[in-house]
């Protein structure tokens, strides 16, 4: 009797241990994101006001209780060209940015997994280098080096390829280039993650069963490190939809992208609550998506073990 008293308690002391544990992740990501959205939220269906830029939904005038919910603003999101247009904008370069960093960091990815293990220390470091400097001046240094009478075209005239200055900065090329290069390290470190921890035996038996190297690489390898690739997307894509720094330092007229309409609605034109709505849109499109895929994937994978 006392045993089976005292294996119950210790049941009970881990799922109350277990729920704590799952509970603490929870309640961080509802004080870090839950909360300030709702904020967000709530300032976007407010009126503006210069003396109070969260606005009010109450009033309380001779003991009468107003409550009021603006939605204009979303209405003139819906109906203007510019939001929809920037809004386009900014995931058609965060998509050509994601795939790029896919195609640049796959390999790079692969090369440091099939490294020794001594290496891969090395090599990790070798990735995580450009955090140890500013991302601001490591974004200068691409003006430095793209500028009309910077170093790659003053080496490319040096050289006999050119004999004026290629017009590079502020430009869709620039902006691509500089979010690469910012945005790299996150989709190589998921992709590194997953592939190290392959088991290479599945590679071994696909070629004792004749399989190609290049058979063996898209039949087994990628399919394998597919939760690494979409990890290391969904990195790079969503903070790259929402990049104001690398647009506005890069970037030209035609690479209007959503963060700088944001920067204009916040500080520009002091309007917050047009603001949250924009930012409420971005969240919105960024990841009602994101909750499809996952439900949809989540469904393959019961459908699987069934």
């Amino acid at each position: 009797m006392r045993t089976s008293t005292l294996t119950h308690a210790l049941t009970l002391r881990w799922i109350t241990g277990r729920r704590l544990v799952i509970a603490v992740p929870f309640v961080w990501l509802a004080c870090a994101f839950l909360v300030p959205f709702l904020i967000v939220m709530r300032i976007s269906f407010t009126e503006p006001d210069a003396a109070n830029p969260f606005g009010t939904l109450m009033t309380l005038i001779d003991g009468i209780v107003t409550f009021k919910l603006k939605v204009s603003n979303y209405l003139f999101i819906a109906q203007d060209d510019l939001y929809s247009l920037t809004y386009l904008s900014s995931i058609k370069f965060a998509a050509i940015t994601t795939a790029l960093c896919l195609l640049i960091g796959y390999p790079f990815a692969y090369f440091m997994a099939r490294a020794k293990p001594t290496v891969r220390p090395v090599l990790m470091m070798m990735v995580m280098l450009p955090f140890w400097t500013s991302f601001l001046l490591r974004i200068y240094a691409w003006k430095g080096i793209l500028a009309n009478n910077g170093i790659l075209n003053h080496f490319l005239i040096s050289v006999g390829a050119i004999t004026e200055p290629l017009h590079l900065m502020n430009t869709q090329f620039s902006l691509i280039i500089g979010m690469v290069y910012a945005y790299l390290p996150f989709m190589i470190l998921p992709l590194y993650a997953n592939l190290v921890k392959m088991d290479v035996r599945f590679l071994e038996a696909a070629a004792d069963l004749g399989a190609t190297p290049m058979q063996t690489f898209w039949r087994i390898t990628v399919p394998l490190s597919k939760s690494g690739i979409i990890a290391g997307s969904m990195l790079v894509f969503i903070p790259a939809v929402g990049e104001y720094v690398i647009p506005e330092l890069l970037g030209g007229p035609e690479t209007l992208m959503i963060g700088h309409v944001l920067w204009d609605e916040f500080f520009t034109n002091n309007d917050w609550p047009m603001a949250s709505s924009v930012t409420v849109v971005v969240i919105l499109l960024i990841l009602v998506p994101m909750a499809v895929f996952n439900k949809y994937k989540a469904e393959q994978q019961m459908a699987g073990r069934a």
